[in-house]
């Protein structure tokens, strides 16, 4: 059976096509007893308004579309905690959607929101700026979250720099000196800023420390695998600095495995404060993901209203130290 139209509803109701449009999309203008009749018929049909031809008569959907590169894991929980309660507060709905690690996903993720969102919140650190622009929707306002150059658009960036510095000035003061960097995936602009910030850090402040990185994926199995092949190949290893708190978390139980006494013997610093950091002890370096996911949504509301506001806004991180470095703790 095909699908009730809004021609149907003006049929049922006896009003017209205009008057139906008017009463549904929340117009003054329309007599409550005409609003009831056509909201009776529509429920009656099971008329269900089509988004695209829903946003040719408004100026607003008051919605927000969301893509981020996946759903899963507590970092991205947070940022979407902190997305949906801005925009709720503020009286608009969430749409979101997931783009993996594909430019052409990414593509048809904001393609599909087209017509239905006020405007976009996109975090993709995984792709190029040239494959980032084609992806976004012409003339539609986005605010870029940890995401490579988009042109003129407002960006959310996390200061990666500054919060690995901290952390590897941190394990320098506790007198760790042989340091291993797991490092996040490649083409990810977060890791790779990460990445550069170890190497720059040990340079600048303990030149005579050997640089040592191995690969990552931001994932707890791949920490654990790269921490049992550290210690499988009888390398030194006082201080493991992972990209993330996920592969931190996947270092300890690595290390807890092979009965190696953290922070006594090897200390372990993540990066992010995801919760379940806290509750394991981690040191890391704080991003308050849920406020930079609500803060992202203050800039683009504030852009749909007018607002004159370009340009990147850093979040610098803020470095907690807990017992996985602490030296105190290793008693």
């Amino acid at each position: 059976m095909a699908s009730a139209t809004i021609r149907d509803v003006a049929r049922q109701a006896d009003v017209s096509v205009a008057s139906v449009s008017r009463a549904l999309n929340g117009h003054s203008n329309v007599h409550p007893e005409t609003r009831a009749r056509v909201v009776e018929a529509a429920k009656a049909l099971g008329y269900v308004p089509h988004a695209g031809a829903r946003s040719l008569s408004l100026a607003r959907n008051h919605a927000i579309g969301v893509v981020l590169p996946d759903l899963h894991g507590e970092f991205f929980s947070e940022i979407v905690r902190g997305i949906d309660r801005e925009t709720t507060a503020r009286g608009y709905h969430l749409l979101l959607s997931n783009m993996h690690a594909d430019a052409e996903l990414a593509a048809q993720a904001m393609r599909s929101m087209r017509g239905r969102v006020d405007g976009l919140i996109v975090m993709a650190p995984q792709l190029d700026p040239a494959a980032l622009n084609e992806a976004l929707p012409k003339g539609t306002p986005a605010v870029l979250v940890n995401t490579s150059d988009g042109g003129e658009r407002q960006a959310m960036r996390v200061d990666n720099r500054a919060g690995m510095e901290t952390i590897v000035r941190h394990l320098l003061f506790t007198g760790r000196r042989s340091l291993v960097h797991i490092a996040g995936p490649a083409g990810n602009i977060d890791a790779r800023e990460r990445r550069e910030a170890f190497t720059a850090t040990l340079a600048e402040h303990a030149p005579n420390v050997p640089v040592r990185i191995v690969e990552g994926n931001f994932r707890e199995e791949a920490g654990a695998r790269a921490t049992a092949a550290l210690l499988d190949a009888g390398e030194p290893v006082d201080a493991i600095v992972a990209a993330n708190d996920m592969m931190a978390l996947g270092a300890m139980n690595a290390l807890k495995d092979a009965g190696v006494v953290v922070p006594g013997e090897v200390a372990v610093t993540g990066f992010d404060d995801i919760p379940l950091a806290r509750y394991m002890g981690l040191t890391t370096v704080q991003v308050r993901s849920a406020d930079l996911g609500a803060r992202a949504v203050a800039r683009l509301i504030g852009a749909l209203e007018g607002a004159r506001d370009a340009g990147v806004e850093f979040v610098t991180p803020e470095l907690i130290v807990r017992s996985t470095s602490d030296r105190q703790s290793a008693a």
